[in-house]
């Protein structure tokens, strides 16, 4: 086995990352790194072997780790990267804090990012994903970014950098964020938090907010346009293709298209990431040949299928 650096953060060997993800699915990774600082982090991929994978984790919010696992060391940013920090109307985040945590602390300081309030998951994924809703995207926000390159080098990213379109970014293989700022507009804070509870009650009215998922399953067909907006303000939406396709409450095995939504696709108990997966590519067949639309996943899915 391959001998790694000795960090000053926690290295599991074998961790199952089932647990890890929001859909509860998924094998072991050869290891799970949660590096105590920056500095930690930098250390240890300096050291790493050129020839060991490394896949930065968030809260595993938009994420199927395949059954037989990930042959990488994974690396999950936890309590050393949560902190949120307002100066004036930018807000300076560790990658661990919830999106939803960066909109609150914003608005009580008067800085409008509540389009992040109902976003599941961590600043880390939103500025890798390019999240977005509510027709404000994670790129209209955006300053600027650290990460920690594959060879242990500590740079700034601007946006040109990671070249932000719809619901991804350019940011290299191996590379791991570590902080974002992000700069929003004014705002009254009673009237941005009235604002999120409007929000957050519109999504629970309307997303199986109680059932194990990973937020959108695909993209909506139009991406990205020539504006730079993406298209959460277009027409054409995915859940309506699924619905065209006769395919909402669709099942295989323990996965299930939500009879709520039919873009969340949701483990009712029992789905192995087989069954997520098997699901979502049907969905896809079913969508193509009823309209001739291609959809592409939003969820990211991972690893290695289990062995036969």
């Amino acid at each position: 086995m391959t001998t790694l650096p000795t960090p000053r953060g926690k290295l599991t060997v074998g961790k199952e990352l089932s647990g890890l993800t929001w859909l509860r699915v998924g094998g072991p990774a050869d290891y799970l790194f949660q590096p105590a600082d920056v500095d930690d982090l930098a250390a240890f991929l300096k050291d790493l072997p050129e020839d060991v994978s490394v896949f930065p984790m968030g809260v595993g919010s938009n994420l199927i780790v395949r059954d037989g696992g990930l042959r990488a060391v994974v690396i999950r940013m936890g309590r050393g990267f949560n902190h949120i920090e307002v100066e004036g109307n930018r807000v300076r985040a560790g990658v661990a804090a919830l999106d939803a945590h960066v909109a609150r602390k914003a608005a009580q300081a008067g800085v409008d990012l509540t389009f992040l309030r109902t976003i599941p998951g961590a600043i880390g994924g939103a500025v890798r994903m390019n999240a977005g809703c509510y027709g404000s995207y994670t790129a209209d926000v955006f300053v600027e970014a650290t990460a920690v390159t594959r060879a242990g080098e500590v740079v700034t990213l601007t946006a040109e950098d990671l070249n932000f379109q719809y619901r991804q970014t350019d940011l290299p293989e191996g590379w791991v964020l570590v902080e974002a700022v992000l700069e929003g507009p004014s705002g009254d804070p009673e009237a941005l938090a009235q604002r999120m509870g409007d929000q957050l009650a519109k999504r629970d009215a309307s997303q199986p907010t109680k059932d194990r998922s990973a937020g959108s399953t695909f993209r909506n067909p139009a991406g990205f346009s020539s504006t730079g907006k993406a298209d959460d303000v277009h027409d054409l939406k995915a859940w309506k293709v699924i619905d065209d396709a006769g395919m909402r409450g669709a099942r295989v095995g323990g996965a299930q298209m939500s009879e709520m939504h039919s873009n969340f696709m949701i483990n009712t108990g029992d789905a192995t990431a087989a069954d997520l997966e098997n699901l979502g590519e049907e969905v896809r067949k079913r969508v193509f040949q009823n309209s001739g639309i291609d959809l592409q996943w939003e969820i990211m899915r991972v690893g290695e299928p289990a062995a036969d």
